[in-house]
């Protein structure tokens, strides 16, 4: 995707964050995904990391490459007319790393990222055991990635995960240096408790990301109430993989019980599923360049 496509992608994300409600982005990992996400009427997508590493078979444990993420940001863009937001993990290294995947994420079409004080290789955010780099190593990267856009539309959303490690009160503190060093969005991670849910965005100094995580370390919220709480964006890496796996764990049992395959009632038609991909704008074009008159 050209620069200015992909400005027009920043740009879009900024309204929207600007808007004054709540904006919404389901968390999508592949091309199938991502369709359906915009044809259920959402406005902005995030490519979750985390459903990223399972397409590749893998836990997210930082174990893809930064070319493995751009690449499947990439293609995620390509199916889609919505701004996409990225999971960037630690940002791939230091601040040199960081610059070239912040350049790497914009020339794919991405419209912003978020960027994590983890070590290196990092956990999911909602797991046990993480370790962090100091806040003047993630302050950095984060003025690594600022300096490195090459419009400035494009959104640097810094993420912390100092609560499940040190505590809500230096979670806040590298949130708040983060956002000094001009981070657009505060992304605090793994709140444990409605009180720290509503805590969060009154101590952050900024506007801040809400990450809902089925199964993880935050109580469920509907996001209604995250609105009213004060947050600017929420992200839903787990709404579709969840539900993925839940699903294609329960037809594969089934069939592996019975021997018999799902009945195709119950499905929508080889057809209806090629239309959810956009095969009717490619069957336009299997007659669009024929002449006529020949």
């Amino acid at each position: 995707m050209n620069e200015s496509s992909q400005a027009h992608a920043g740009t879009r994300l900024r309204q929207l964050l600007n808007a004054g409600e709540l904006l919404a982005a389901p968390g999508v990992y592949d091309g199938i995904t991502a369709r359906l996400a915009e044809q259920a009427g959402f406005a902005a997508l995030y490519m979750t990391g985390a459903g990223t590493a399972a397409s590749y078979g893998l836990p997210d444990y930082g174990l893809l490459t930064m070319t493995e993420m751009v690449a499947n940001a990439a293609r995620i863009v390509a199916c889609t007319t919505l701004p996409v937001i990225a999971d960037a993990d630690t940002g791939f290294g230091n601040e040199l790393n960081v610059t070239r995947a912040v350049r790497s994420y914009e020339q794919a079409g991405v419209a912003g990222i978020h960027i994590e004080d983890q070590v290196s290789p990092k956990r999911c955010g909602h797991l046990d055991g993480k370790e962090l780099v100091p806040t003047a190593e993630f302050v950095a990267k984060i003025r690594a990635a600022l300096a490195a856009r090459r419009n400035r539309d494009f959104v640097v959303i810094a993420r912390t995960d100092a609560n499940g490690v040190a505590g809500l009160p230096e979670a806040v503190a590298r949130a708040n240096a983060a956002l000094a060093a001009g981070a657009d969005l505060a992304f605090v991670e793994a709140p444990r408790d409605l009180d720290e849910i509503m805590t969060i965005p009154r101590l952050v100094k900024g506007p801040c990301v809400f990450n809902i995580v089925r199964g993880g370390k935050t109580p469920d919220v509907s996001l209604h109430d995250v609105q009213e709480m004060g947050y600017k964006l929420a992200i839903m890496p787990s709404l579709l993989l969840a539900s993925v796996m839940q699903v294609c764990e329960r037809e594969l049992a089934a069939l592996k019980a019975t021997g018999i395959p799902p009945a195709s009632c119950s499905a929508l038609t080889a057809k209806e599923r090629f239309q959810r991909m956009g095969a009717d704008d490619w069957d336009a074009l299997r007659v669009r360049f024929v002449d006529r008159t020949d």
